[in-house]
């Protein structure tokens, strides 16, 4: 079987905020920028990765939602405990100093004892963004 992960969703709720900080702090490209009926979708990703993306997505635009179920995801989103994404680096300090300027530091780069060198950060949305050394 031949399965790539080819996106991934997370929400946002500031859209020029989401753009600052995928673009500009992690610099990844955008790929596409729709707006349907109030709402905005922007798809971003590597740069040298075009077959790999992350869509900032509203975060209730599916009709099903209920208006509570609307209300929990807002609050959670609130907490930072709504999405979040595992990306990984070669240099993680270099990194991490660029994004702790523009991101709320959750943790700073760290060796756990089993053996992963880590940061936490999150996006403007409240998303927790780990970054990871690669070896």
């Amino acid at each position: 079987m031949d399965i790539t992960i080819h996106a991934s969703f997370l929400p946002h709720d500031d859209p020029e905020a989401s753009l600052a900080f995928y673009r500009d702090a992690l610099g990844f490209e955008v790929r596409n920028d729709v707006g349907y009926e109030g709402m905005r979708w922007i798809t971003v990703g590597p740069k040298d990765q075009p077959g790999t993306s992350i869509v900032l997505q509203p975060p209730a635009a599916d009709p099903g939602i209920t208006e509570n179920e609307r209300t929990t995801i807002a609050e959670m989103m609130a907490k930072g405990t709504y999405a979040g994404l595992l990306l990984a680096t070669a240099d993680l300090d270099s990194t991490f100093e660029r994004l702790q300027h523009t991101a709320e530091v959750v943790q700073e780069p760290t060796e756990h004892p089993y053996g992963v060198r880590d940061c936490a950060v999150r996006d403007p949305a409240g998303n927790l963004i780990r970054i990871q050394q690669t070896r």
